[in-house]
């Protein structure tokens, strides 16, 4: 397959998969936003949301204060924002218009029929109406584009390469929303509000559509410890770290036919480590700096796929202190759109 058209389905996946984990992320936020609280508390979270998505320099440059309101707007369809739920469906359109003949027409069909629903949707104020069924809307779609993909195209390197975006993607995302989420919780100075703490934890497992199966897992109260190991090690639950990784492994071993490459190895070993690693031993380390790691990592291992497999990134001025490399090749990518 050529590097093109790889690289177009890698990012066509990967801005669909971000999309959703933005709605899932503005979700849990507007949900926790409306228990009561202080009003500092409530800035907290969305601050914490901005500073764990990388954005906290691009929204301060055009925004005063921290309210509700103008984060979810910047975060669902300000075009400034790259990472907005509106910026990734467009981008996913884009790239998956550049390879139509490389998919099928109902993946097309689903991926232009959204972005094209999305600007209804939104033309129609349903952000200010009811923002809850904006964000479950833009999850079903993302549900619907991975259902056509498993249903109705052949298993050989484009659906390959789709689902290594989608993966690595969804590790970087579920590693973001534990991490902002524990970071709150560090954060609040009131440690006894007992049924707040257990309403944040369900919220957080609602956000990665969890709680059923925290329930089934454990069939016990709610507790941090745990919802860290869920959505960390659970390698039999499809959006935990664990699985996603493993994902990520089988899927380059599918690309590679078998070759050792630095991406191949980089996978195992954080497989490896996710497979047999254990929550007490992560918490004793420091969960934050567990997650810190991880996500360096993740962007290593996807800045490895997209030099073995991918477009090279074109080099650019140095990224400010606050923006990872998963920004950085957002932002490749778009000017590798604007040039084809």
């Amino acid at each position: 397959m050529l590097s093109r058209t790889a690289d177009h389905l890698f990012w066509m996946a990967r801005y669909t998969e971000r999309a959703e984990n933005t709605a899932r992320m503005l979700d849990a936020n507007h949900q926790l936003s409306l228990l009561p609280q202080s009003d500092e508390y409530a800035e907290l979270g969305w601050r914490a949301m901005l500073s764990i998505s990388e954005l906290s320099g691009i929204y301060s440059a055009a925004h005063h204060g921290m309210k509700s309101r103008e984060v979810i707007d910047f975060m669902a369809r300000d075009l400034s924002n790259p990472s907005s739920i509106v910026s990734c469906l467009r981008a996913a359109r884009e790239n998956a218009r550049a390879v139509r003949s490389s998919t099928n027409s109902e993946l097309w069909e689903s991926l232009n029929t959204t972005w094209l629903d999305c600007q209804r949707m939104l033309a129609d104020g349903i952000l200010e109406r009811e923002p809850y069924a904006f964000f479950e809307w833009v999850k079903f779609r993302s549900h619907l584009s991975r259902g056509v993909q498993l249903g109705t195209l052949v298993k050989d390197d484009a659906f390959y390469f789709m689902r290594l975006g989608t993966f690595i993607e969804r590790a970087d995302n579920t590693a973001r929303i534990l991490d902002v989420k524990f970071e709150m919780m560090e954060q609040r100075a009131d440690t006894s509000a007992q049924p707040f703490d257990y309403h944040h934890w369900v919220a957080v497992l609602g956000s990665v559509s969890g709680f059923e199966v925290y329930r089934r897992v454990y069939r016990d109260v709610v507790t941090p410890e745990r919802v860290a190991g869920l959505l960390i090690l659970y390698g039999d639950w499809p959006r935990s770290l664990a699985a996603s990784i493993a994902e990520v492994e089988q899927l380059i071993g599918h690309v590679t036919k078998g070759r050792d490459t630095e991406a191949a190895r980089l996978a195992a070993q954080l497989s490896a480590e996710l497979r047999n690693g254990r929550i007490a031993d992560i918490l004793k380390g420091g969960l934050h700096a567990y997650l810190v790691n991880f996500l360096a990592r993740v962007n290593d291992l996807a800045s490895l796929v997209s030099r073995e497999f991918l477009l090279p990134i074109a080099p650019e001025a140095p990224a400010a202190p606050e923006q990872t490399q998963t920004q950085t090749q957002t932002q490749s990518q778009t000017q590798t759109q604007s040039k084809s």
